[in-house]
């Protein structure tokens, strides 16, 4: 079974004006399709055709470069595009508001270190709210690395993601990175992560 692009769960302009519908369109029609489409050549004809795309991850470094570049790709911005939504942002609710109050000590703690780890981020790459041991933690990657990989610094099971490559900003935000780690909150589904933290418990 090769790899497909998701369907975005929503329209290319839902999250105006925080991520604007042109960059939403490239950033999903042309980055994640050529991860997807480079993944698939990158794994033709090998063991990797079977796997789901978090067994491939989790074993990344049995791999080629290019289908840790691709495959990375392809299950970040999988998650990515999840969650965010429309008539999103606010604070999670539950058990998962308890977890980060737990690891962090507050919601604002726990903002304050994820957009860190997002502004901090040398060149490209990601920041991640993750599951480890049992806990929740923020850690970053660079490139399409991510926490499931078995060459990750820090890992665990990612449930909430920001890119902070260029492609993902510069067209609303150009060199102000920070400017969209701000904007990002007010379009992070919490229902989904929720639903992901609840899965990595």
């Amino acid at each position: 079974m090769a790899f497909e692009l998701p369907k975005l769960p929503y329209a290319y302009n839902a999250l105006e004006p925080h991520v604007d519908a042109k960059t939403m369109e490239i950033h999903h029609s042309k980055h994640h399709q050529a991860y997807v489409t480079n993944l698939n050549n990158a794994i033709a004809g090998t063991d990797a055709e079977k796997l789901s795309i978090e067994e491939i991850c989790k074993n990344i470094s049995k791999y080629p470069m290019p289908v840790r570049n691709n495959g990375g790709g392809h299950f970040n911005h999988s998650l990515f595009w999840t969650v965010m939504g429309p008539n999103a942002g606010g604070e999670p609710t539950g058990d998962l508001a308890a977890a980060i109050n737990s690891a962090f000590g507050s919601f604002s703690e726990f903002k304050t270190q994820f957009a860190a780890a997002a502004a901090t981020r040398f060149g490209s790459g990601w920041a991640w709210l993750i599951m480890k041991d049992g806990k929740l933690a923020v850690s970053s990657t660079p490139n399409q690395d991510n926490p499931l990989m078995d060459v990750a610094e820090v890992k665990g099971t990612p449930i909430l993601g920001i890119d902070v490559w260029e492609h993902a900003y510069y067209l609303n935000y150009q060199n102000r990175r920070p400017d969209y780690v701000a904007a990002f909150w007010n379009v992070i589904n919490w229902a989904e992560v929720a639903k992901r933290f609840s899965a990595a418990k």
